[in-house]
């Protein structure tokens, strides 16, 4: 009896713990001045920096990411390169003799990217640390308690690769500065523990903070950054009037730029002499900025971009949630598109078409990944393939494309032939381990898609639209897992998914259903695979009439709504007994002749082989 008593004490005590594993957040904020050195592509930096644990755990440690130190020879991103059968085309040379090179073993000193720690101090007391690859490791010399805070006073100085990899210099559109993971960001602590990812090219997580940036360069620059300027009028560009003068801020040749951000948790932004500003504003939204370079062959579309640019930030307001900032930038950079905190850098010698696509994409990641803080390291399927969801539906209603009941069974076909390529991992794989980078593009991308649509299949379009409403009310700010967001479907829904999370994001099985035979008085279904999932089985009688049985699987745990297609339409909708996944054979009884029968005419069930789903006398 004492020994139950006590573990039922353990129990009370650990589980308020595990329930709200996601309840604490921890808060950095940055208050960084650097001094760019345009010639070099080099900078010096200061940085004081508010870390605040909320989490439950004594920390003697923390960690920093130093990406650019990736950009050296030997790096693990170097190594990489040439070991992965599909390397990014962006960082290799191919020989003539098909022998692949990395492009940063080719990187001399002049060229790499690096950043040294010169200082390093804990509430003013001076630290131990040691660089390993990309994380800097920090001896603290007072643990950091519950709920207690430090300040961190840095200072360091770094190169821009010359090598552009979402960041670095001179790139292809002739951009001088595109700063990305430019500087040591404090690492990811959370239930997980310390999200200490060596970066060999995927992405990102990390806490949520207020950026204070000032960046003094050359005069004649103009920037486009994260975050709101907050002297516009001093420097070049952004000014209403014109206004180009550097007023008491000059030092010699160069000005301060003054950027502010709240709450956000990256902070990004690029430069160059030929930059030009414009802006528009959504309803109810940000101002949107677009920052490209002088360049009349591009001018056309970009200009072209802004109104569709607005209407999609209204678009995602009134189906996704609101946008929380002040502004958004979208600047001519980078070495293709990648969003940062309210920034996103692009790619901008575009068609029209790409170039409105990418920018919906990368706003569109302003909500799963910035909004949220979804973990791209681990969960890169939710964040890609929620923000290539979003992207591809705002994209049909503002360009008044024809919506199907499946928004885009494109992505249903390129997940099909990974599924069928051998390539194919469990998409809860972590994003830098895949095998080749085709599988982890369409895991990410396409799968990601596929989940949310066949999810829609599951419960109901309806409930789907709520749950991606309840989930920004409830997980905003928070680095919701996967496991959230099913959670809210559930709630929403009234039904059991953990099934369906399990085999389709932790397994690489898939979905086979067949139609076997059909009489007169019975339709024999089969599952050929190993994959359970509820069945729409539209039945079209000879006499005209329609039937949709709904046959719902009986994990699900009940029923998901009628819903409102033209295919269903002056369908009768019937509920049949739940299909027990143990038993592969399902018989429907029918009591007239039929001419049709077809599984889920709406296209979403993600069946390998639609072929034996329709079956017609």
């Amino acid at each position: 009896m004492k020994n139950r008593f006590c573990f039922l004490l353990l129990q009370l005590l650990w589980m308020p713990l595990w329930a709200q594993e996601n309840s604490w957040q921890q808060r950095v904020d940055y208050d960084m001045e650097i001094d760019v050195d345009h010639a070099k592509f080099q900078y010096d930096g200061k940085m004081k920096l508010e870390y605040t644990n909320h989490s439950p755990d004594q920390l003697d440690k923390v960690y920093f990411h130093l990406y650019y130190n990736a950009f050296q020879p030997g790096s693990a991103m170097d190594a990489r390169l040439t070991n992965i059968k599909d390397p990014d085309g962006r960082m290799v040379i191919k020989e003539a003799d098909g022998t692949i090179k990395s492009r940063i073993a080719a990187l001399t000193d002049e060229n790499i990217g690096f950043q040294k720690i010169s200082s390093l101090k804990q509430n003013g007391k001076n630290l131990s640390y040691k660089v390993s690859g990309t994380i800097l490791e920090v001896q603290l010399v007072d643990a950091l308690k519950p709920g207690a805070k430090a300040t961190f006073d840095m200072i360091w100085k770094a190169q821009v690769p010359e090598l552009i990899r979402r960041g670095g210099r001179n790139s292809k559109e002739g951009v001088d500065f595109s700063m990305t993971q430019w500087y040591p960001k404090m690492a990811q602590y959370d239930a997980f523990g310390w999200h200490l990812d060596e970066y060999v090219g995927r992405e990102f997580i990390a806490p949520f903070g207020d950026f204070d940036i000032k960046i003094k360069i050359q005069k004649d620059y103009v920037i486009g950054a994260s975050g709101k300027l907050m002297n516009q009028d001093a420097v070049k560009g952004y000014s209403e009037k014109g206004n180009t003068k550097t007023a008491s801020l000059k030092n010699s040749d160069k000005v301060i730029w003054q950027f502010h951000a709240e709450n956000i948790h990256d902070f990004a932004w690029a430069a160059d002499k030929e930059f030009l500003v414009t802006k528009q504003k959504a309803v109810d939204g940000p101002e949107i900025y677009f920052v490209r370079m002088n360049d009349e062959t591009t001018a056309k579309n970009w200009k072209e971009a802004e109104v569709p640019t607005v209407q999609f930030f209204e678009y995602m307001r009134r189906n996704f949630g609101k946008y929380p900032w002040e502004t958004y930038t979208i600047v001519q950079g980078g070495d293709g598109g990648m969003e940062y905190g309210t920034v996103t850098l692009i790619t901008g010698k575009r068609s029209f078409e790409s170039l409105v696509g990418v920018i919906y994409h990368e706003a569109a990641h302003s909500w799963f990944q910035h909004l949220f803080g979804i973990n791209e390291t681990v969960d890169e399927w939710m964040d890609e393939g929620f923000t290539s969801y979003a992207e591809h539906l705002a994209y049909l209603e503002i360009f008044k494309k024809p919506v199907e009941p499946n928004p885009n069974y494109a992505a249903y076909e390129g997940y099909f032939a990974l599924a069928k390529s051998g390539y194919e991992e469990p998409m809860s794989l972590l994003a830098d381990y895949y095998d080749t980078n085709y599988a982890y593009g369409v895991q990410a991308y396409v799968k990601g898609q596929v989940y949310l649509i066949q999810l829609e299949y599951i419960i109901g379009k309806e409930n789907l639209k709520k749950t991606f409403s309840e989930f920004y009310k409830n997980w905003k700010f928070k680095h919701p897992t996967p496991n959230d967001f099913r959670r809210t479907a559930e709630k929403v829904s009234g039904l059991n998914l953990k099934w369906y999370e399990n085999l389709f994001v932790n397994t690489t099985r898939t979905v086979d259903y067949s139609i076997e035979n059909l009489s007169d008085t019975t339709i024999e279904l089969k599952n050929l695979s190993n994959f359970p999932m509820p069945i729409d089985l539209l039945v079209e009688y000879a006499d005209g009439s329609k039937e949709l049985f709904y046959i719902p699987n009986l994990e699900l745990r009940g029923e998901k709504p009628a819903e409102d297609f033209e295919l269903y339409k002056n369908a009768k909708r019937t509920i049949l007994e739940p299909w027990i996944w143990t038993n592969p054979n399902y018989t429907v009884k029918i009591s007239k002749a039929v001419k049709r029968v077809t599984i889920d005419p709406t296209l979403r069930l993600a069946d390998l082989n639609y072929s034996n789903n329709i079956y017609s006398k």
